[in-house]
């Protein structure tokens, strides 16, 4: 090796990528307050933007829960229109009868049974089902209240009379049937049904 060789100074390490291209700040910084301005407005009118966004929002949130709660009490409110209106008609014929001068007993049993008749389309078109269970039927404690229990000669815990229908509305018992009910056998009168 020649002493000029060995007097060069050592190759200097390669400059990261890092220390050669300047930071996005950097740049912005380099290239002036004229830069600094407009990326200060960029952001500011993107941060009215969002907010604007924001708020249009929250309002059809707001309008959207008012309308809720309106159509929520308006159908509290007006929740038994539909079955006023099919109880008029039995009215006016109860008040037609009520007016009837004729003193014809045929005559006041015939508006009755129409009547009657109006009453129970009402009920049908509005979903109120009848609940009059049929002797021997099983008791149903849902549908079904029991005012005694009576010995018959039919299975324990079975329908033995209906003093009172009951009315159920769309599945839900609006009033329970009033019946009695067959009591069970005691131990002694099974043996003297057995012999």
């Amino acid at each position: 090796m020649s002493p000029a060789e060995q007097e060069s100074p050592p190759p200097s390490p390669p400059e990261t990528a890092a220390t050669s291209s300047p930071s996005s700040s950097e740049q912005v910084q380099d290239q002036g307050p004229d830069a600094l301005e407009l990326a200060l407005k960029a952001a500011q009118d993107e941060l009215e933007t969002l907010k604007d966004q924001f708020l249009r929002a929250k309002a059809e949130a707001e309008n959207t829960r008012r309308r809720a709660e309106e159509e929520a009490v308006k159908a509290r409110k007006f929740a038994v229109e539909s079955m006023a209106q099919e109880l008029l008609p039995v009215k006016d014929s109860l008040e037609a009868a009520l007016a009837d001068t004729s003193g014809k007993i045929e005559t006041l049993k015939q508006g009755v049974e129409l009547t009657l008749s109006q009453l129970r389309s009402a009920f049908e078109r509005n979903r109120i089902q009848e609940l009059a269970p049929a002797a021997g039927e099983r008791f149903d404690p849902t549908r079904h209240q029991a005012i005694s229990t009576v010995p018959a000669q039919q299975p324990p815990n079975t329908v033995v009379n209906v003093l009172q229908k009951g009315y159920a509305l769309a599945e839900r018992t609006l009033r329970p049937a009033l019946v009695t009910v067959a009591a069970a056998s005691s131990p002694g009168e099974a043996d003297k049904a057995g012999a």
